[in-house]
């Protein structure tokens, strides 16, 4: 009885031993997870403060060597290829930045940053409403080293930095584990490099039906020239032709009769044109506010009662002026004459008087 009560004591001595290691190395395995932890939270610190992208870094080193024909060779490609804003360091905006701190007065470079601009501030509202709060200060701080003054420019920075605070608090309310975190960001990732293709594809199309839009203007304008230009060659045709005219009849003058002569000057004279009433045109309302001037010549024929008929448009600087000129001619009066008599004026508009 003795006996077996000793092996008991020493029973529960060994299970007293084994439950003691056992508690120890459970301690021992914790410690080395709370260092584990420890080890790790210096990265993740690293990484919640990394540098933030300012307007002075905006445009990385490597773009910033490049030289003046690399960059606009690389631009040129980034805008074709749809890479407008992203990704970082081989993208429009950057290239065209860096070219423009090394060619400022280079046309084309402004032109393009203002066609890449507002689609920037788009790109940047978007980071921040799926909370990629890092390629938000990214794409802020390429458009303020673009245009320090752009007017969405603060309210962007604001956003920013509230929704960053919102997202901080709701990840202390939430207590997200390691695995859901890196699952979110794995998403948010896969999310942003979707929707950015997207965009970016889009933006490329507004440009390519903009540019489109332009080229049409452009041969409209060309097409106006050109009939305009055709006018005015018929113009001068016409002129040649009646000066020519007017030459073979002076050149057969001197073999008509001089009687002829004689009973063709009375009627000649009857013919002067004496007017009655000329009223002044309108000026149009659209050239009066821009302060534009010009002339029209007209060309009219006066009946044997002095009334105007037949009134046309000979040459303009600009159709603007022509309707009033038209409008006006077509009320003049004239003193009657012996035969209807056709002949040209040209009226002047000038806002000053």
């Amino acid at each position: 009885m003795i006996v077996k009560l000793s092996q008991d004591r020493r029973a529960r001595r060994i299970s007293v031993g084994m439950k003691g290691a056992l508690v120890l190395a459970l301690g021992l395995a914790l410690a080395a997870c709370g260092k584990d932890d420890e080890a790790a939270a210096p990265g993740a610190g690293t990484a919640a403060t990394a540098p933030v992208v300012t307007p002075e870094t905006a445009v990385s080193a490597k773009v910033s060597a490049m030289g003046v024909d690399q960059l606009r060779e690389a631009g040129r490609k980034a805008y074709n290829e749809n890479r407008l804003y992203a990704p970082a360091e081989d993208n429009a905006v950057e290239y065209y930045l860096a070219l423009r701190d090394k060619a400022p007065g280079d046309a084309a470079v402004s032109s393009a940053l203002t066609d890449l601009l507002p689609m920037t501030v788009i790109a940047t509202e978007q980071s921040v409403g799926r909370e990629d709060f890092a390629e938000a200060q990214r794409l802020a701080a390429l458009l303020e080293k673009a245009d320090p003054q752009h007017p969405a420019l603060a309210r962007l920075k604001g956003s920013i930095t509230s929704q960053q605070a919102s997202a901080a608090k709701r990840a202390d309310d939430e207590k997200l584990s390691v695995v859901d975190e890196a699952k979110k960001k794995q998403e948010l990732e896969r999310e942003r490099l979707a929707q950015q293709e997207q965009q970016q594809k889009q933006a490329a199309q507004q440009l390519v039906t903009q540019q489109a839009a332009e080229s049409r203007a452009g041969e409209q304008r060309a097409t106006e020239a050109r009939a305009a230009e055709a006018r005015a060659a018929e113009t001068r045709a016409a002129e040649a032709r009646a000066a020519e005219a007017r030459a073979a009849e002076q050149r057969a003058a001197p073999t008509r009769p001089a009687a002829t002569a004689a009973a063709a000057a009375p009627a000649a004279a009857s013919n002067d044109l004496r007017a009655i009433s000329t009223p002044s045109p309108r000026f149009p309302p659209d050239a009066l506010r821009s302060g534009q001037s010009g002339e029209v010549q007209v060309e009219f024929t006066v009946g044997t009662d002095g009334s105007v008929s037949n009134a046309r448009i000979v040459r303009s600087s600009d159709r603007v002026f022509e309707r009033e000129a038209l409008s006006a001619v077509k009320r003049w009066r004239f003193q009657p004459v012996g035969s209807p008599v056709t002949t040209r004026r040209t009226i002047g508009f000038n806002p000053g008087g």
